[in-house]
């Protein structure tokens, strides 16, 4: 053996010739597992909580498949996530440059079976999420003839207003006709009950719920009850999202949204806005209470005895090209 190394092998070779110590592949090994275990640990969740894959607990009868969808798309991301990164090191494994030769291994070109392989199943792979999405989505975009309950959800900055669009006692007034509910169109105006004087409630960032302190207005909704959101704004575009319904619509000035759910479970949840809507963006939080129909009645004729009747301006009117797309679709 030279003094200064000259006859190790290349990749033994340190700087100014002096041996450089291999670290040990299984010691790699070892820190890779550790730091996985870690991350699966630090996470704060339960066995129970493990097959929701980070989703709240459903609270709504549509929230369930939400929930499927989710799992499903995971499922099919680990997958191939764990073919890829196997066929990766089996490549860098079993493939990698031998220490003792240096002649330049086989090379393959204009392999026409891997080629088309490695097209076709991408687009097997995203034809079958499209179709197992636009499947589900249709169910939860589905709107009935005559939702129980109508809630006109208006959002503004910084924080919510609820017209609950309904026959309250000591309300008079017709939703159909109404001028604050100018900006929603007769298509979802066709669905309101004959001469519903309603109520409302409006919060601002500093409104607390009296019962969690959680900050922002209260939503109230009665349990099995199929409830329709129209969703309207006064300014920008934001997003309603009530988080264990698991499901969120935008908010967008000039064009009304809607969707409906059917509360399954009462207790008070968390609400927020799911678009970046500006410098208070974050303290738009709001509260959703689901309670029997019987309390939900009562909540209604509290808001109307406290001056509450009638509606809140629903915000911007729908615009010209949007009125004309509407014309077309109907």
């Amino acid at each position: 053996m030279s003094p200064n190394g000259s006859d190790l092998p290349h990749g033994l070779k340190g700087v100014g010739g002096t041996p450089k110590p291999r670290r040990p592949m299984r010691r790699k090994l070892l820190q890779a597992l550790t730091a996985g275990l870690v991350l699966a640990t630090a996470t704060g969740c339960t066995w129970e909580d493990f097959p929701r894959l980070g989703m709240p607990t459903p609270t709504s009868e549509e929230a369930p498949r939400i929930l499927s969808l989710w799992q499903g798309s995971w499922a099919a991301a680990l997958a191939i996530g764990a073919l890829v990164w196997g066929l990766i090191l089996w490549s860098a494994f079993f493939h990698r440059r031998s220490r003792t030769k240096v002649e330049v291994p086989p090379q393959t070109r204009y392999n026409m079976p891997i080629e088309a392989l490695y097209t076709v199943v991408p687009l097997i792979i995203v034809s079958v999420f499209f179709f197992f999405t636009a499947r589900d989505e249709s169910e939860l975009l589905k709107l009935e003839k005559n939702p129980d309950v109508t809630v006109n959800v208006v959002g503004f900055q910084w924080s919510w207003c609820f017209n609950y669009v309904e026959n309250v006692d000591g309300s008079t007034g017709d939703a159909k006709k109404s001028a604050e509910l100018d900006a929603i169109p007769d298509r979802y105006k066709d669905a309101f009950p004959a001469d519903a004087g309603g109520a409302y409630d409006c919060g601002v960032p500093g409104t607390r719920n009296p019962q969690t302190n959680n900050p922002g207005p209260t939503l109230w909704l009665p349990e099995g009850k199929r409830v329709r959101f129209v969703l309207t704004s006064r300014d920008v575009i934001h997003s309603f999202w009530v988080v264990p319904f698991l499901m969120k619509q935008d908010v967008i000035p000039g064009h009304t949204n809607a969707f409906e759910v059917t509360p399954s479970r009462e207790g008070t949840f968390l609400g927020k806005c799911a678009e970046l809507c500006g410098v208070d963006h974050s303290r738009m939080l709001f509260n959703v209470k689901v309670v029997s129909p019987e309390r939900y009645e009562q909540h209604l004729k509290d808001l109307v005895k406290k001056g509450q009747s009638g509606y809140v301006p629903a915000g911007i009117g729908q615009t010209g090209p949007e009125k004309n797309r509407e014309s077309n679709i109907l």
